[in-house]
């Protein structure tokens, strides 16, 4: 039995977000108004100007005031009906359906959702099946129905969810737990948020995971998907150097696997940063560059692969603070690629179509802005999409992992030693 394919919470939350998004069109507007009506020899005129005056200015803002009235009245009338509406159980799977319409939607809103405290915004967990963990021994003993030494903690991309792991005919998670005795746990988070903003939560949240874990662990392994190959980094990195001394787990993370992960960036979202700028520069269309900025700051952190946080400048050449892999994990690199085997500019050009070969592998034609994935540590698969990579039996049998299935399975070196 699975969870309603709507709830109360998501009625609130699309009311929240309805009034938000009416009101921000209200001032986009005005904006457009304000400029399109003011003397070219006016003081205005070498200046930016948001808000028109007068009568015109008081309609504006009755405008914003009577949406934020009816959007309150509206949220207040769902949060009354809520018991009506909704009879889910937190026990239960939620709808598939749902948990991929909320992930998108995070993706692209999930820091205004967060910041807004909208129902909408998915918190950080653990979870097992979509149903979240609660991180005591007794509680994950009683839940889990087989438990191992050996822990493997998945992480999903930019607007997906834990659900989405299980894509075609493969499930990386149930594959690994069959073959090689791993017991596979899924992050849930909101990827709107800030990448760094993702890592700290996620440090901590490891701790209490690695603490309450039913036995001794012998083997931690983290496999991130796209977007949460950094979030492991991030977590990594905020374990290890902002709570130094206070967290075990960050040094005990054997293999960190990383699968079309933007480590350098990727270009499709520089490309819409690039039309942010054109229209910022039009005078009249300035106020639509708005527009092209309602991408989260997850979306914003693609841009350069920042791990943590920092400004990157209007031109993209302010890069945050570069991140080493971590000393005491053996890292690897898998790329995927449209085109087929051997050097073709489709290959270079596009990569899987989200993310090209070279950011996925942390080459970089400038020394130190690269990351030290060791050679054998790198792979690329062809013919394959982002997405596919999650279903590729091609990615789950590549060699570079035997170290690991050889530890796995014979208590020493995920796939040929090396």
């Amino acid at each position: 039995m699975t969870q309603p394919l709507l709830q109360a919470a998501d009625l609130r939350g699309a009311a929240r977000l309805t009034t938000d998004a009416v009101a921000g069109l209200a001032s986009l507007v005005e904006a457009m108004h304000a400029r399109i009506a003011r003397l070219p020899w006016s003081d205005d005129a070498a200046r930016d100007v948001e808000r028109t005056r007068g009568v015109t200015g008081l309609v504006y803002e009755t405008v914003r005031g009577v949406t934020r009235l009816v959007g309150g009245s509206a949220e207040a009338l769902l949060g009354w009906l809520a018991p009506a509406l909704s009879s889910a159980d937190p026990r239960q799977p939620p709808h598939p359906e749902r948990e991929a319409v909320v992930s998108a939607l995070n993706g692209i809103l999930g820091d205004h959702l967060a910041a807004t405290d909208n129902p909408l915004a998915i918190a950080m967990a653990f979870r097992k099946g979509g149903v979240p963990l609660s991180l005591e021994r007794m509680a994950l003993r009683s839940r889990l129905q087989q438990q191992t030494p050996r822990l493997l903690v998945l992480l999903h991309g930019l607007c997906m969810n834990d659900l989405q792991w299980q894509r075609g005919e493969h499930d990386y998670a149930e594959a690994l737990a069959r073959e090689l005795g791993y017991t596979p746990i899924h992050l849930h988070y909101n990827s709107g948020l800030s990448i760094s903003t993702n890592g700290r939560i996620l440090a901590p949240l490891m701790e209490k995971l690695y603490d309450a874990w039913p036995m001794p662990i012998e083997r931690l392994v983290m496999l991130g998907h796209s977007m949460g190959g950094l979030v492991a980094r991030s977590a990594i990195h905020h374990g290890q150097l902002v709570q130094r001394g206070r967290l075990r787990w960050p040094t005990r993370v054997d293999d960190l696997v990383c699968l079309g992960t933007p480590h350098l960036g990727a270009p499709l979202e520089r490309a819409g940063h690039s039309i942010d700028l054109l229209l910022g520069g039009a005078p009249y269309a300035a106020p639509l560059a708005r527009l092209g900025k309602i991408r989260s700051a997850g979306i914003n952190d693609l841009r350069l692969g920042n791990v943590v946080s920092g400004p990157a400048s209007d031109d993209g050449s302010y890069r945050c603070a570069q991140v080493s892999l971590p000393e005491a994990t053996r890292c690897f690199a898998i790329a995927a690629s449209l085109g087929p085997r051997g050097e073709s500019l489709k290959s270079r050009l596009l990569g899987d179509g989200l993310v090209p070969v070279s950011s996925a592998l942390g080459h970089h034609d400038e020394p130190g802005r690269g990351l030290a994935f060791e050679p054998e540590r790198q792979a690329v698969v062809h013919e394959t999409n982002h997405l596919d990579l999650l279903s590729s039996g091609e990615v789950y049998t590549l060699p570079i992992y035997a170290p690991v299935y050889a530890v796995a399975s014979a208590g020493s070196p995920l796939v040929a030693a090396h």
